[in-house]
């Protein structure tokens, strides 16, 4: 491998990467940790994640349990999910948060398949641009004759084609996921 394929490869790798996060973040009906990383609680005048603060549970596929380690944040971290765009109510018994996670209509599934695909297309889109930029780095090699760089461009889109099918096989376990009920 050259210097223009691991560059393309470890930006395509990185877009994976982005995908299973994005993808982590939908919401299926299904407790799900990962939609509460971009929620940050105000704790002592400073914005920090709710994983720094609770043990977050998920006692039952539908809910998830946040249990702060000082008690006294419960509140704030209440008061940050409510303010978020999770759409989800909180319970506070007092020494913990419960989040019920509400199946989902048909209507919403399908919203969500759509969403999911959006995510795809975006990640292809940067796989892709991974592509053409290492093609231009090739042409612009002039170390590499025209034979060269011919097979380099050659590892390059062999390279796409492999991460593409991945990006098509989350999407695939994604959708089966949203549509399960």
């Amino acid at each position: 491998m050259s210097i223009h394929t691991d560059n393309a490869e470890e930006r395509m790798e990185k877009s994976i990467d982005s995908l299973k996060y994005n993808f982590g973040r939908v919401r299926t009906g299904r407790a799900n940790p990962h939609i509460l990383d971009s929620i940050k609680v105000d704790y002592y005048g400073q914005p920090t994640p709710i994983t720094q603060l609770a043990g977050v549970k998920v006692p039952e596929a539908s809910m998830l349990v946040i249990e702060p380690w000082d008690k006294s944040s419960l509140n704030n971290i209440e008061r940050a999910i409510r303010q978020s765009d999770l759409g989800i109510t909180p319970s506070n018994d007092g020494h913990s948060i419960r989040l019920p996670f509400p199946q989902p209509t048909e209507e919403r599934r399908k919203e969500l398949v759509r969403d999911c695909k959006q995510i795809a297309e975006e990640t292809r889109v940067s796989i892709r641009n991974a592509r053409k930029d290492a093609n231009r780095a090739i042409d612009r090699d002039e170390e590499l004759s025209e034979d060269q760089q011919s097979v380099e461009k050659k590892r390059v889109q062999k390279l796409t084609d492999k991460y593409v099918d991945i990006v098509d096989d989350l999407l695939k376990k994604k959708t089966e996921e949203v549509m399960s009920i």
